[in-house]
């Protein structure tokens, strides 16, 4: 493991100095910013004052941490992400979901941008992601395990909550927000897939694609948070139509869907329980 507990420790630190500690996370995806707005009383750490953390190039992450108060709860919003496909190691990539467990978050809600691969999806709409494909042959978890946060062996059956996807397609329904429900497959990127490698993704049972998720989803899981996962389709993936595949596009739609987005997380994390646990 190239972060050492004294890194994560250190990072943490950094984190509750200026922010204080948090019971539930959201990561934002491409195009997705913009919810910390919601935040009552935000104190906000840019990743460049985090000891240890990379900085994200891609455009449409904005690179901070945003702690404050939604309904009594004390969530905390990573605006932007870290990317394998930038040339972090996957222990960089997920050193912020160790910092979070670090912090109390339980709960984290990871968002995303993902080409639609099921025929029946449509840009603009939102997908509960019901499980995950692992097409990259890589892991988080590879190395020494960090036993502080859980086994050497994670069981990744349940790997995004089912009663918290109960509670986002309920409150999906009870906003008239359409809400799929599909598996996502995680693809290296930065090239988007090809017309071939969409139709092996097809054939797989992947219902969309994307380059993020699933590393934080699988040290999430073994730190023994309860994991929701919401991809917006901001695209169909490469071949379902005749027309190219661009970053412009996802940031546009995910502009377009943030109102139906900010609603529904507002709504979820309005019903997550008021419990609070003690940090790592």
């Amino acid at each position: 493991m190239a972060v050492s507990m004294k890194k994560l420790h250190a990072a943490a630190e950094a984190v509750r100095r200026v922010c204080g500690p948090a019971d539930v996370a959201v990561v934002l995806g491409s195009g997705l910013g913009g919810y910390e707005e919601a935040l009552i009383g935000p104190r906000e750490i840019g990743f460049d004052e985090i000891p240890g953390f990379p900085k994200s190039t891609v455009a449409g992450h904005a690179g901070k941490m945003i702690v404050g108060t939604i309904r009594d709860k004390r969530v905390l919003i990573m605006s932007g992400r870290f990317h394998h496909y930038e040339g972090h190691s996957l222990d960089k990539v997920t050193m912020p979901i160790r910092v979070m467990a670090l912090l109390g978050v339980r709960t984290l809600i990871l968002t995303n941008a993902a080409g639609g691969v099921n025929t029946d999806f449509h840009p603009g709409e939102l997908m509960l992601i019901t499980d995950y494909i692992n097409l990259t042959g890589r892991n988080p978890l590879r190395g020494p395990n960090l036993d502080v946060f859980g086994p050497r062996f994670p069981d990744m059956t349940r790997a995004y909550d089912p009663q918290l996807r109960e509670v986002a397609l309920e409150r999906a329904q009870r906003h008239g927000i359409t809400l799929r429900q599909g598996v996502y497959a995680w693809w290296n990127g930065p090239s988007y897939e090809t017309p071939a490698e969409i139709r092996m993704v097809r054939t797989l049972g992947g219902d969309a694609v994307g380059m993020s998720t699933v590393p934080e989803t699988i040290v999430a899981r073994h730190c023994g948070m309860r994991v929701l996962g919401i991809s917006t389709i901001t695209n169909m993936a490469a071949g379902v139509l005749d027309t190219p595949v661009n970053h412009e596009e996802v940031l546009a739609m995910g502009a377009k869907v943030r109102d139906d987005f900010h609603v529904l997380l507002s709504s979820i994390i309005d019903h997550l329980s008021e419990e609070v646990s003690e940090p790592i």
